[in-house]
């Protein structure tokens, strides 16, 4: 019994480095190709997004199992970023090409962020050859992906602060993800595939023109806007008894002095995040 769970083991981890290689090798393609066709700042920007998933990973797979302290800065300050990110350049954008048919496209995305959030923990009760919370982050990496590609193609005057936000959280989900996956045996090199898929469709999807009609296009950005503004809201740490903060104190003493704690850096954290992008947009406008 013993031999088998351990070659089930060596199966998965190399299955784990395959899927590794080929993604990452699939990411230096179609950046390449992007970078070609003059897309730079895109190029940049997937390879930020893979490196810091892929890095924060590492770090995961060497840490304590889930420090609460990293877990609420990482998450505080990528939903900060990304929240003032969504509202300052983004909405804008959708709202310039139509007000009205931007304003429907925002509460499409948002509820299809929604939905899509909530329809994937059925992925939990699915035999799948990747642990399911890969499996979710490898989802949004494409959809976020495809969005940022499409942006940036369409809108090549935009600066790389707007995607650098966009992808900010990167790190802190891959963090977070191998640091619980790792704690159960698994390959810290699963993280590569969800952070290769970020460039991959950002880089695809790039070359997809959108129509010059302003409903359509207020739409798509809207689409965009609320899609990043359900993900940065679900970012937020939430410091509450059952959330991913309070199982990380399963041994750290008395939960409620701990999560009062907490709350105080939650807070501290996402308005620093907000800061930053301001600061940063000061600096490059």
């Amino acid at each position: 019994m013993e031999a088998t769970v351990d070659a089930d083991a060596a199966r998965t981890t190399r299955r784990t480095a395959v899927l590794g290689g080929l993604s990452t090798a699939a990411l230096v393609g179609t950046t390449l190709l992007a970078l070609g066709a003059g897309r730079e700042k895109l190029f940049g920007i997937a390879w930020v997004a893979f490196l810091g998933m892929a890095v924060a990973g590492w770090f995961g797979s060497r840490a304590p199992r889930e420090n609460a302290g990293v877990l609420v800065w990482g998450y505080g300050l990528a939903s900060g970023a990304m929240v003032t990110s969504a509202a300052v350049f983004l909405l804008p954008q959708a709202m310039g090409q139509d007000p009205t048919y931007g304003g429907f496209g925002v509460a499409l995305g948002l509820l299809v962020g929604f939905g899509a959030h909530t329809l994937g923990h059925r992925l939990a009760h699915m035999d799948l050859p990747i642990d399911r919370t890969l499996a979710e982050l490898t989802a949004h990496a494409v959809s976020a992906g495809a969005i940022i590609g499409i942006i940036y193609g369409n809108m090549p005057e935009l600066g790389p602060l707007l995607g650098l936000a966009i992808v900010s959280h990167k790190g802190p989900a891959g963090y977070a993800a191998v640091n619980r996956y790792t704690g159960q045996g698994g390959d810290w090199r699963a993280i590569l595939l969800p952070a290769a898929g970020v460039g991959i469709a950002a880089a695809v999807s790039s070359f997809l023109a959108l129509p010059a009609s302003g409903p359509v296009r207020g739409v798509v950005f809207g689409f965009a806007t609320g899609v990043f503004l359900h993900v940065a809201m679900d970012f937020l740490p939430e410091c509450e008894l059952g959330s991913e903060i309070h199982d990380s104190l399963a041994h750290e003493g008395n939960a409620h002095v701990v999560l009062d704690r907490m709350r105080v850096h939650a807070v501290a954290s996402t308005i620093l995040g907000g800061l930053v992008v301001f600061l940063a947009w000061l600096v490059v406008a």
